[in-house]
């Protein structure tokens, strides 16, 4: 799995919470969020679920529900 460490480019950070669960933010190359995940168990499911958006929002639809 790669990680950019480029302040310009799309990140994933992976954090650990008060609790002990691990989660990720998705920012944005100006460092805004954009998505925060469900919380993780592990640091592995953490990057697993890195790698599913990282799969899937490519190919997701658009479903407006407005």
């Amino acid at each position: 799995m790669m990680f950019s460490s480029s302040t310009n480019n799309p990140k994933f950070e992976i954090s650990k919470s008060s609790n002990d669960k691990y989660y990720f933010v998705l920012k944005a190359g100006n460092g805004e969020v954009i998505a925060t995940s469900q919380m993780y168990s592990t640091k592995e499911s953490c990057k697993k679920g890195i790698q599913s958006v990282k799969d899937n929002a490519a190919i997701a639809e658009i479903k407006d529900l407005a």
